[in-house]
């Protein structure tokens, strides 16, 4: 089965705490409880970014570790605004390589084909405070984006889009992004970024014949949701 969440927020090699956030108690052991329960190794579960704190790649080993060891099933990864240690993909993939974290897998201009399912997706972007998006930085994740989406194409599953930043929220649509998702005909799109209050504010359901589903830690009590189909669970 595939399944999902985003913004584990991990620090295990860093001095981090979330739990000065309201409903972040411990949550490294909430999460791992939930996980466990229900998630086997023969699961895929697709992080939607944020996974670490860390600002080097070579910080992240912990927790990369616990994510590759730790938690069941195999693990494929998405690129989030926090994620400041990730580098090129070669750099990465060695770095995972040299440390046996064979569970791990990244969403970069490519896609991977989960039960029927092609899983496709990029960071994202998104306007902040009420300013304008940087048009460059739009620019070329949308174009990230069509390049996974191209390649979900040619593997011929359901084309299905996990971002990290929400496409759209309280009604503002990130056009250039919702452009791509409907010129692929894409159904399904996950996302993630928004806690505390600002969940309020996330879009779920049909919005644009699009229908969108938010996978924070926090907005799933950190509980890792399924993937099956046309509805999620």
């Amino acid at each position: 089965m595939l399944y999902t969440i985003g913004d584990l927020h991990l620090s295990l090699g860093t001095d981090k705490p979330m739990d000065i956030f309201a409903g972040w108690d411990n949550h490294v052991e909430r999460l791992k409880e939930n996980w466990n329960s229900k998630i086997t190794d023969d699961d895929t579960v697709v992080l939607l970014g944020d996974h670490s704190w860390a600002l080097k790649l070579e910080d992240t080993a912990e927790d990369l570790r616990f994510i590759n060891s730790e938690l069941k099933g195999k693990k494929i990864l998405t690129k989030g605004n926090h994620d400041l240690w990730w580098q090129t993909m070669n750099k990465i993939n060695v770095f995972v390589k040299e440390n046996g974290f064979s569970n791990i897998s990244f969403l970069f201009n490519n896609a991977f084909l989960i039960d029927g399912l092609s899983i496709c997706g990029t960071r994202g972007w998104i306007s902040e405070n009420g300013e304008p998006a940087d048009a460059k930085v739009l620019a070329r994740e949308a174009g990230r984006l069509e390049m996974s989406l191209q390649a979900g194409v040619k593997l011929g599953g359901e084309l299905t889009a996990f971002i990290h930043y929400p496409p759209v929220y309280r009604g503002e649509v990130n056009q250039p992004i919702v452009d791509v998702l409907k010129k692929y005909g894409v159904k399904r799109c996950f996302y993630a970024h928004l806690h505390g209050g600002a969940i309020r504010g996330a879009v779920e359901g049909m919005y644009g014949g699009i229908e969108y589903k938010l996978v924070s830690a926090d907005s799933l009590k950190f509980d890792p949701i399924a993937v099956n189909g046309n509805v999620t669970k």
